[in-house]
């Protein structure tokens, strides 16, 4: 994956140097909630197309991330320039807000309409599921969301609290949403001894070390770790899955909007679609192959969740889970 990626920024560059890409310049500051190595690779590829523009990047969990960017707004000022975070649902409050700038011109006729902004204040990256893992010595091998509610996964069940990821609330709400169980789903969780806590790496550490034997989870994570001899599955549910599309937004306050909106275009391109790939996501752009260990983009069953409606029910959401769980 890394000889990949390297290849990858390497052409980007010959690219750059022959289409004469550098026309845009100056600095940008990325404000994202993407792996620290992820995060790298991805503004090493885009100035190497573009070496007249510098970007730094500030990385934290979204949740972190956000309540550090809101303080900024509220005091004034902050030196984000793009947001590249989890979950749509917050792009939904930042824009409502007034604190994205419109690309009415971004490139992303080939996207499905319904994992992207119709006002185009946001725009996917990627496709970033919600499933389940499972330890290679589980002696049960999920293939549904209610297996986890089995006899067999008592106690043995760890997930990504929403109260800390943007991406466990999305998935929450989508599976309320779409379960016919709806909250009872999370109760009948939580009395079978169901863990609740932190981010999605902390579920994987969990069940690839054996500290518990299942967990939900997004799927590059064990996927990644499995082709590392790690001893972890993941399994897309029969029900579906809940997704999210990493969207990239401008921030209304740029001082450096055209640079910004390269930075976007790079993006959501075929080019930018196939380092997404590399970097072992799944793109958000149909006509880009999957990697190694996913399945096509067309078969997989992703559960409907409208970011407004998310939104809405956002707060009141956090408060019933964290009732269930005992979390504050």
């Amino acid at each position: 994956m890394r000889t990949i990626l390297k290849a990858f920024v390497a052409g980007a560059a010959l690219l750059g140097a022959a289409t004469g890409a550098s026309a845009v310049e100056g600095s940008l500051t990325l404000y994202t909630s993407q792996p620290n190595n992820d995060a790298q690779q991805t503004i090493d590829a885009f100035m190497a197309k573009h070496p007249g523009v510098t970007v730094t990047f500030v990385r934290d969990g979204t949740t972190k991330l956000m309540a550090r960017l809101q303080a900024e707004l509220e005091a004034g000022s902050t030196p984000a320039d793009l947001l590249l975070i989890a979950d749509s649902v917050t792009m939904e409050d930042m824009a409502a807000a007034g604190r994205l700038m419109a690309y009415p011109e971004a490139d992303v006729s080939a996207y499905d309409p319904a994992i992207q902004d119709p006002e185009r204040m946001w725009f996917p990256t990627k496709l970033i599921t919600t499933g389940i893992v499972y330890n290679t010595n589980a002696p049960m091998k999920p293939t549904s969301w209610s297996d986890l509610l089995k006899p067999e996964a008592k106690g043995q069940v760890a997930m990504p609290s929403p109260l800390t990821s943007g991406a466990a609330l999305i998935h929450t709400q989508a599976l309320v949403a779409n379960l016919e169980q709806g909250w009872d789903y999370y109760k009948q969780l939580a009395e079978n001894g169901a863990q609740a806590s932190g981010g999605n790496g902390g579920v994987l550490q969990a069940v690839a070390g054996g500290e518990k034997l299942y967990g939900m989870i997004v799927e590059f994570l064990p996927i990644r770790e499995k082709a590392k001899g790690a001893p972890v599955e993941f399994v897309f549910p029969a029900e579906g899955v809940s997704a999210i599309s990493e969207p990239v937004a401008i921030m209304a306050g740029t001082k450096n909007a055209e640079a910004a909106r390269a930075f976007v275009d790079f993006l959501v391109s075929r080019e930018g679609q196939e380092m997404a790939a590399a970097q072992g996501y799944m793109p958000a752009h149909p006509d880009v192959a999957a990697p190694a260990g996913f399945p096509a983009l067309a078969d997989i069953e992703i559960l409907p969740l409208d970011p407004a409606t998310a939104l809405e029910t956002a707060e009141a959401d956090k408060a019933t889970f964290a009732g269930m769980f005992g979390q504050n």
